[in-house]
């Protein structure tokens, strides 16, 4: 995370990458040149927080290497599990464009690989370029395993903005002293919530607002008058957070590795999942500035962390030690400055947004509680009225299989999931002032690994509606395999009638934050398939972690097309085995 000048960044990408020869199948992008990358996954000791324990990491990093390529090349990427668990990658952000097998999320496209096995991850950047990150899609695993994965454009393409003096990578996350593994196990089984994270952390570091943390600080040094090009990623768990820098500007260049036009704010907001890249002028006198990460967190009664991290934004010639010039975060519930952000995104260029729509779809979006059915009540029932904690689309909570859905979709093997996920909510009501709450009376989900078909080609359009029941929570909603057209959003009940869409210049994002109290509208083509005669297997879920685990998720099957490259491969030797 070192301070890169961009020029250089690319010289390197250019000249000292691995050449690697790989059999492969006609029908797959071929790619302009090959990546390849080596990681292996163990545990490795840290000191922290005035603690010291063991985490689970790739290349003895936390946060991880970062992965670089150019957009249109191949990556190939060996992981070796030789941590205590099960382990997956997932490529956040990366389409997948005929490669759905290598996907990464557990029980998904793939099962985990097991301690002491390696499978090695292929997949070609087509038509992609721009700010990703790869994290473990196991358990709660994401919180030490991940990193980021950047795509800079093809060789003598400009950026579509000002020239930077320097690039950064500046990752968000969260820190447990417990063991995160562990952690999601006992959550699991007490039926209640999780604790708040121990610590936010810049690139690793919790900064000096925290215990045993006056050293322990991420800092940029930064030269009057030049401009910073800042790779921001949420790779946190369970929190969406604030970031903002003392006394500077922000200038929006890019969402989720999609080009906006420039917008200009004083603080962001990522859910987890999210990327951006800002454009930040050292224009200030001669000082230490703080970065601050902190959180926002809409829904009511939930414990979180409330300290934030700190790093430094310090400038050439500034007295090192003195003391930083504070940075102001909006109050941890300001829906307003989230609103903000969003309101001013807007794609580079006129999009191609379907107009007309063939599957449309309306998905609700929420925290349940369901009566509890355990013999040992005061262990396992622990949520709001002792009963158990649950999270669905649908009202459905998604339960994994045993297999991957891809495998068992791809072998014919029935009775690890259904295709009967419903297009729309059993039925509706007033979703965000009238949603049952009566906890856990009328609170209850249905739990199943259902699915959703879709056929290739098809222009989909889906509603993702918040609801009150138990409470109203801002939720990023991420789906694999594609990149979406924000069209709307707005609060309350979506109606038809009145929702305003903008259907000329939308941000294309993978990741959504569907607003407290409010809804979201995203269009895309089901145009990403997978194998033969069968089906591609794309997941759709809540990115926060604990949601997720608690069944806020569904899978979209896109059928394949007809054409040459409208047909994934098969499986891979190494695929592992459950």
């Amino acid at each position: 995370m070192a301070n890169t000048p961009l020029s250089f960044m690319i010289l390197c990408l250019t000249i000292s990458s691995l050449a690697y020869t790989a059999l492969s199948v006609p029908d797959w992008p071929a790619g302009r040149s090959t990546r390849f990358y080596d990681f292996k996954l163990h545990t490795m000791t840290v000191k922290k927080l005035c603690n010291t324990k063991k985490i689970v990491a790739v290349n003895n990093m936390s946060p991880g290497p970062v992965v670089y390529a150019q957009q249109g090349d191949r990556v190939i990427v060996r992981v070796t599990n030789e941590s205590p668990y099960n382990a997956t990658i997932h490529w956040h952000g990366v389409r997948q464009i005929l490669s759905c097998w290598f996907d990464g999320p557990s029980y998904i496209t793939q099962c985990p690989i097991q301690p002491g096995q390696s499978f090695t991850y292929e997949f070609t950047l087509v038509r992609q370029k721009g700010t990703f990150f790869w994290h473990a899609h196991v358990s709660w695993l994401r919180a030490t395993v991940y990193g980021a994965l950047v795509v800079y454009p093809k060789t003598g393409v400009p950026y579509p903005f000002p020239y930077p003096f320097e690039e950064h990578i500046v990752i968000l996350g969260e820190y447990w002293l417990q063991d995160v593994v562990k952690l999601e196990r006992q959550v699991l089984a007490s039926g209640g919530g999780p604790p708040p994270s121990d610590a936010y952390t810049i690139n690793g570091h919790p900064g000096p607002n925290y215990n045993c943390s006056a050293n322990d600080v991420y800092e940029i040094e930064v030269v009057p008058g030049k401009t910073y090009l800042l790779r921001l990623i949420n790779a946190g768990l369970n929190t969406e957070n604030f970031f903002t820098i003392a006394n500077h500007k922000l200038t929006i260049v890019e969402a989720d590795a999609e080009y906006t036009k420039p917008f200009t704010t004083d603080r962001v907001m990522l859910g987890p999942g999210q990327t951006m890249i800002v454009l930040v002028t050292a224009d200030q006198p001669i000082a230490k500035y703080s970065m601050a990460m902190g959180p926002y967190m809409s829904a009511q009664g939930i414990p979180f962390q409330n300290i934030s991290a700190i790093a430094n934004f310090q400038y050439l010639g500034a007295v090192p030690d003195r003391i930083s010039i504070p940075a102001r975060l909006p109050s941890f519930n300001d829906n307003l400055a989230v609103k903000t952000v969003m309101d001013g995104l807007r794609s580079l260029k006129t999009s191609k947004v379907p107009r007309e729509i063939d599957t449309n779809l309306f998905v609700t979006i929420g925290i349940n509680v369901n009566k509890c059915r355990s013999k040992k009540p005061q262990k396992n029932c622990q949520g709001i009225n002792n009963g158990t904690m649950a999270a669905s689309m649908n009202n459905i909570s998604f339960i994994k299989p045993t297999v991957s859905v891809l495998e068992a979709y791809y072998k014919g093997n029935e009775g690890f999931f259904t295709d009967d996920f419903p297009g729309a909510p059993l039925r509706f009501y007033d979703f965000v002032n009238g949603a049952p709450n009566d906890a856990p009376i009328d609170t209850n989900s249905m739990k199943g690994t259902r699915t959703k078909v879709v056929e290739y080609g098809s222009r989909v359009q889906i509603i993702l509606q918040d609801t009150g029941t138990i409470s109203t929570e801002n939720h990023p909603i991420h789906l694999h395999g594609y990149s979406f057209y924000v069209v709307g959003y707005g609060t309350g009940n979506y109606d038809p009638q009145t929702a305003n869409f903008n259907l000329v210049d939308p941000p294309y994002m993978n990741t959504i934050g569907v607003p407290v109290g409010g809804w979201a509208a995203i269009r895309f083509v089901a145009d990403n398939p997978g194998i033969w005669f069968v089906a591609g297997v794309w997941f759709m879920h809540c990115h926060i972690d604990v949601h997720q685990s608690w069944g806020l998720g569904t899978v979209l099957i896109v059928k394949n097309g007809n054409g040459h490259l409208e047909t994934l491969p098969h499986p891979p030797a190494d695929l592992p085995r459950c």
